[in-house]
């Protein structure tokens, strides 16, 4: 049984494991979006939130712990500097992921994990619930309004006659 026993093996062993988390953590923060197949995905978001989480703590300590993960101190300074100013007031879920398809050899689920935008970007009034999507007219409604345009013929045709 796998009773407490957290994250996914992906047909690994440790070390390989551990070598492709840190090269998929390192991928998406230099470049904001990676694609890659669902489970990888949904393993890098932990992964991708315990480190923006060193960064919003930013001490000297937090930033060795980060550089144990990420590969890459140019990174990791993006990730102290930029990343964690831009989720400062966030509480955590800083990933989105989109389900785009299959892959094509094999038939796998592909996803796009990407880093969230800025709390005031990238809302847009749909997602914001500011405007709703109106219902379609029944058939009842219409007919209707064609009803009111010949009623106002058939009156000039009394009139004249």
């Amino acid at each position: 049984m796998r009773h407490l026993k957290t994250g996914r093996k992906l047909n690994r062993n440790a070390s390989h494991r551990w070598a492709l988390m840190r090269n998929l953590v390192t991928s998406l923060f230099r470049h904001e979006r990676i694609q890659t197949t669902d489970p990888k995905a949904k393993e890098i978001r932990s992964w991708a939130d315990r480190v923006i989480g060193l960064g919003k703590e930013g001490t000297l300590h937090a930033r060795r712990q980060a550089l144990g993960i990420v590969q890459d101190e140019a990174v990791v300074r993006k990730v102290f500097d930029a990343l964690a100013s831009r989720f400062k007031d966030r509480p955590g879920g800083y990933t989105r992921i989109v389900k785009i398809g299959w892959r094509h050899g094999d038939r796998a689920a592909i996803s796009l994990i990407e880093l969230l935008p800025a709390d005031g970007a990238g809302k847009t009034e749909a997602s914001s619930g500011a405007k709703k999507r109106g219902k379609r007219p029944s058939q009842k409604e219409k007919e209707a309004p064609a009803k009111k345009k010949s009623a106002p013929r058939q009156a000039a045709k009394k009139a004249t006659a």
